[in-house]
């Protein structure tokens, strides 16, 4: 027994456990997809260039070179604070972000008393600036579930003082001082999206086994609902006041989403698909501004028949038309024609006449292949909180691509959004930045919990 015991314990010692294995970093691969994002940019740049007046802009150089400088330092910080993060969502912003400014190029060359690509670029520097930031300062995700109540608490008052502020195309969403403007709405969307992370996480057993039974429903009890609830209420009740009532579509449909992430009741659809439906009949019938647009989404072209000429709805769906399965190439397009919407509401229209079906669809392709992978980080995340904010944040970008093209294509009523990365806002594309460095975060730490080197 004694040479059989040393025996075992000599081979146990003769073999050395299994090195833990190692992931990739795959940052070789982002700085790869980074370079094809700029010279896809400046390709597209160049091609206006040579369509309008048939050679190359002169300040695509300096195009190039200042997407490729930002995209590279987003790259070092990415490489530098979150090696291990997905590899994706950083040239799909850079590419999407860059496909927006030549197409809002595009169409400045139409309109010279209302150039808004430079603008555009500085608000695009601030939003990488801000995704470095995030990046480079925010070590653990999990440090915003401790600010859960101080980001709802910032995400009312940015809600509500554009009451303050005088309407804007019939919407009171903007606050302007000297010129310069914001849009306060942007950057609740995400405020929110931590406080319903957070709290859904710190309550998500109570929300799914406790309360009463409703047919198949598990009601949770009002005690645990009623705080999340009434957040919700005050945001949308604020944003309907406001008649931004695309932002308010959104929030109600992040609210439900993550609602169902975290209870697994799928009645929670049903509830929310209810309650959304018997809203807009609601605000469709009582609400002029709203009901005008309704009707125009049944009627798009009563105004031509009416000898008015086509509405905004009609001379977008007349672009989609003329841009067929090609397109009529980069700077050969009529989607100008649409009006003051043109380079914000209705920028696909310009993306889907001059890119065609082909290039709507990628485009398309690359906000789905985004929402994916934030999905895909919560799928593999441990922790409740970050589950819920990867998915949150990926809803947000799926919503609102849902909202922006099924309005401009005809799908559902036209609602005022600004399509993500792609449209004129200042407001939009550094929220955009920022929810995308959030997403890398949350994949950093989705990965670095399965390499057998790093702890989690």
């Amino acid at each position: 027994m004694t040479n059989a015991g040393s025996g075992i314990t000599a081979a146990a010692a003769a073999d050395p456990p299994a090195a833990a294995a190692r992931l990739p970093r795959r940052r070789g691969v982002e700085l790869s997809l980074l370079v094809l994002a700029v010279l896809l940019c400046v390709l597209g740049y160049c091609d206006v260039g040579l369509a309008q007046h048939g050679t190359i802009p002169p300040g695509a150089a300096g195009y190039g070179a200042g997407l490729g400088v930002l995209a590279l330092l987003a790259h070092l910080a990415v490489r530098l604070r979150a090696p291990y993060a997905d590899p994706l969502p950083l040239p799909i912003g850079v590419l999407l972000n860059g496909l927006g400014l030549v197409l809002i190029y595009r169409l400045d060359l139409e309109t010279p008393g209302d150039r808004a690509a430079p603008t555009q670029l500085v608000w695009s520097t601030l939003g990488v600036a801000l995704f470095i930031v995030v990046v480079l300062v925010l070590r653990d995700h999990r440090l915003l579930q401790r600010y859960a109540y101080v980001c709802v608490a910032a995400a009312l008052v940015l809600l509500t003082v554009p009451i303050l502020f005088p309407a804007v195309n019939g919407a009171r969403i903007w606050i302007r001082i000297a010129g310069f403007s914001i849009q306060p709405g942007e950057f609740a969307k995400v405020l929110l999206a931590v406080f319903f992370a957070a709290y859904l996480a710190a309550n998500r057993s109570a929300l799914a086994y406790a309360g009463r039974r409703v047919w198949r429903l598990q009601l949770p009890t009002g005690r645990v609902l009623g705080p999340i609830v009434a957040v919700w209420l005050v945001s949308v009740g604020v944003l309907v006041l406001e008649r931004d009532l695309g932002t308010s579509l959104l929030f109600f449909g992040l609210f439900v989403v993550l609602l169902y992430v975290a209870t697994g009741r799928t009645g929670w659809i049903a509830v929310g698909l209810l309650l959304a439906a018997l809203g807009a009949v609601a605000v469709g019938r009582l609400e002029p501004h709203v009901h005008g647009r309704i009707e125009d989404w049944l009627h798009p072209f009563a105004s031509i028949e009416a000898g008015q000429g086509p509405s905004q709805l009609a001379q977008s769906l007349f672009s989609f038309a003329a841009g067929g399965v090609t397109g009529t190439g980069l700077g050969l397009g009529h989607s100008v024609l649409v009006g003051f919407a043109t380079k914000s509401d209705f920028i696909l229209a310009t993306a889907g006449e001059e890119l065609g079906f082909a290039g709507l669809s990628a485009i398309f392709l690359l906000y789905a292949l985004l929402v994916e992978r934030g999905y895909r980080a919560g799928l593999l995340l441990r922790d409740p909180f970050g589950r819920l904010l990867a998915v949150g944040l990926a809803s947000i970008v799926a919503l609102q691509v849902f909202v922006i093209a099924g309005g401009v294509t005809g799908l559902i009523p036209l609602t005022g959004m600004a399509m993500p990365f792609l449209a004129q806002g200042g407001s939009s594309v550094v929220t955009n930045w920022a929810m995308v460095a959030l997403l890398i975060r949350v994949s950093d730490s989705a990965r670095r919990q399965y390499d057998g080197r790093v702890a989690p």
